[in-house]
């Protein structure tokens, strides 16, 4: 492979860390474009130091997740091809069930309602 043009999302590559920052690391994949692994995209766990996962220099498996031909930007994971992914932020609740709207006559009668 020589070219960015000749990836395709979801092919699963080796390559070599070539610089770990803050947040991810740079990984040559054999086009002339470093991909970047994002930090989220490290570990199928939460990562919060990057340096701790990879190292300069390391040979790494990746997949790839974007190509960006006209920014030449390639972005790549290195999380388990079968976990499912989880969701951005919180999770969403289900909304309620949908109540239908009490009439005024139930309204008044809850209201009016003698105590005990």
């Amino acid at each position: 492979m020589k070219e960015i043009k000749d990836l395709v999302v979801g092919m699963e590559l080796e390559g070599i860390v070539t610089n770990v920052a803050n947040f991810g690391a740079f990984v040559d994949i054999g086009v002339h474009q470093d991909g970047l692994v994002h930090v989220s995209q490290l570990a199928d766990r939460f990562v919060d130091d990057p340096k701790k996962v990879v190292k300069v220099g390391q040979i790494v498996k990746v997949r790839v997740l974007e190509v960006n031909e006209a920014l030449k930007r390639i972005s790549l994971t290195m999380k388990s091809a079968g976990r499912p992914p989880k969701p951005a932020g919180r999770e969403k609740r289900a909304a309620p069930p949908e109540k239908k709207p009490a009439s005024i006559q139930d309204l008044m009668n809850r209201f009016n309602k003698p105590k005990n």
